[in-house]
């Protein structure tokens, strides 16, 4: 038996050590999907940067004005307890704030104010105890026995119990949960004691600790879920360092200090008000006059005029994630291959990120970022080929095709969409372009009411989680609806596999078949950009892109 009280290192460790981890997440339907930034010409990144406060963690080097930096802290971590208000930008309203039916980014960063996982990432992206104070893994990886935080309470005054984790792992394997993927390696779960509960897979999986890490690790109320239902979602309770106080549709999301959470000292602030703003360009104006402390949606030709300025900082790093756009295979025209194929091969990536992006973003080809052991070939891509691409079509018997392209209503993703268009045409591609209100695009992809739709992900640490439920059968983000055998054989070979090497050569042999089907046409990963006011303290720069609000704090 192995027992776990030490981080352990996501980037190497995680997927050589079965005995540390396992796991998988879900997006676009089913985990943390984007529609590819807020901003207007030059725009904005996804989400994606944070604190390891819940933790104690605040390592990492100082975030300073006038510069960017890889990990960072604005200082703080020693400040007592105050009443400042921080106030925090989303590019979207949260649809779903319940970690069992959450779809959005937007969701994630909300629901880690207001519930604390079993364990969580720290700002070298180790795992790191939370409400698991250690755990141990039997020798054959099968078995995982956590042993729990003493004294912990939800918001509503219960005991935050093994019985508790029991509840929540049982519901985010139910088939409605968009959870049910990255728990589907567990056979049961047992509660040995109040303080200890043990889970027995059905095999070795390598991503599974990992996944503990995000929403399937959340715990919520099992009182408040049983009592309100369907409505939990609009009324959420945990166990995290705030609780919630009110919403206002559109506009603004307002928690609470957690009086009695259990660290000593947090939360700093007195109360997080979440306010939404779909532009960036809208987000960068109430920063600047001081209406917003924090915003993780700047323009991208914003960002180097900004890093100048004394009055706040900026951190600026490239991100786990990827955006680009689903191909509905059920329906024509992209029903055949050589017409998706054509898409593929017709997408300037180099110039849609200089156009859009500048240095807030990187072109991709696959949905692996530098950091992970899977990156690699699969990310190469050729340039633009227009007669290569008319001869696909020609191949497939089809002229001047037409479809409809659904993204977000941002400025951002209507330039994207835009460049799409133009990419397309010289091809004979007939694009219409449509803008959709986020929640209904999510919907509306997992129903299969498109064409092509524009959703990105935002990215974990193992590449299982930025893979397996986009190009899996019935996975939940695979709204392409593809289908293939071997490339489910090869992912799940991949999730049993601790070896780095051979893990990577799975993943290359599973991108070798996308990029001859092309369910998904990649375009490029997004950076974690923030943008915060110079009195802000307490924020580090944690590479899962959440921004962790119990060390936020004001200099008054």
């Amino acid at each position: 038996m192995k027992t776990q009280t030490r981080p352990a290192n996501v980037w190497r460790i995680l997927t050589v050590l079965l005995v540390f981890v396992l796991a998988a997440c879900g997006g676009g339907n089913g985990g943390d999907a984007g529609t590819g930034g807020t901003g207007g010409t030059g725009g904005a990144t996804s989400p994606a940067a944070a604190t390891s406060e819940a933790a104690g963690a605040t390592g990492g080097a100082t975030a300073s004005t006038g510069a960017s930096a890889a990990a960072a802290t604005t200082g703080g971590a020693d400040t007592p307890q105050g009443n400042a208000e921080i106030n925090i930008s989303l590019n979207a309203d949260p649809p779903k704030l319940d970690p069992a039916v959450s779809g959005a980014l937007v969701d994630r960063q909300v629901l880690n104010s207001l519930m604390d996982k079993l364990v969580d990432l720290d700002a070298e992206g180790n795992i790191v105890p939370m409400l698991a104070t250690e755990w141990q893994v039997s020798d054959d990886n099968l078995t995982y026995t956590f042993m729990l935080r003493e004294g912990v309470k939800f918001h509503d005054g219960t005991d935050f119990n093994a019985d508790a984790v029991k509840f929540n792992l049982e519901r985010g394997m139910t088939e409605t949960s968009p959870r049910r993927n990255e728990l589907s390696a567990v056979q049961s779960i047992e509660v040995v004691d109040p303080k200890t509960v043990k889970l027995t897979l059905k095999e070795a999986f390598a991503p599974f600790l990992s996944i503990l890490t995000d929403r399937a690790g959340m715990m919520a109320s099992p009182t408040a879920v049983q009592e309100l239902g369907d409505d939990f979602m609009t009324k959420p309770v945990g166990t995290g360092p705030f609780k919630f106080q009110d919403r206002v549709k559109d506009t603004s999301i307002t928690l609470v200090r957690n009086e009695d959470y259990w660290q000593e000292g947090l939360p700093k602030a007195s109360r997080i008000v979440y306010k939404i703003f779909t532009d960036a360009p809208t987000a960068l104006v109430n920063l600047r006059s001081g209406q917003l402390d924090f915003t993780d949606t700047l323009p991208a030709k914003e960002v180097p005029g900004l890093q100048q300025d004394a009055n706040f900082k900026v951190v600026n790093e490239p991100g786990l994630g990827y955006q680009g756009f689903y191909l509905n295979m059920t329906k024509p025209p992209f029903d055949k291959k050589e017409v998706r194929k054509a898409v593929d091969m017709l997408i300037n990536r180099d110039a849609l990120v200089k156009v859009v992006f500048g240095e807030t973003a990187t072109p991709a080809h696959s949905p692996f970022p530098e950091t992970s052991l899977a990156f690699g070939e699969s990310n190469k891509y050729e340039q633009p080929n227009v007669e290569a691409a008319k001869q696909l079509l020609s191949q497939a018997g089809v002229s001047n095709p037409s479809f409809t392209f659904k993204t977000g209503t941002s400025p951002t993703t209507a330039q994207i969409a835009q460049l799409v268009q133009n990419f397309l045409q010289p091809a004979g591609f007939n694009m219409q372009i449509e803008k959709v209100e986020f929640g209904t695009l999510l919907d509306q992809l997992e129903q299969g009411n498109f064409e092509a739709g524009a959703v990105g992900w935002s990215g974990r640490p193992d590449p299982d989680q930025n893979i397996y439920d986009v190009f899996a059968t019935g996975g939940p983000r695979n709204d392409s609806r593809y289908s293939n055998p071997q490339v489910d054989e090869l992912l799940n070979q991949a999730r049993r596999e601790s070896d780095e090497a051979k893990r990577k050569a799975l993943y290359d042999e599973v991108m070798q078949i996308a990029h001859e089907e092309v369910p998904y046409v990649f375009l490029y990963q997004p950076n974690n950009v923030f943008g915060m006011r110079a009195n802000v303290t307490g924020f580090t720069y944690v590479p899962d892109g959440i921004i962790r609000t119990a060390q936020l704090n004001k200099q008054q």
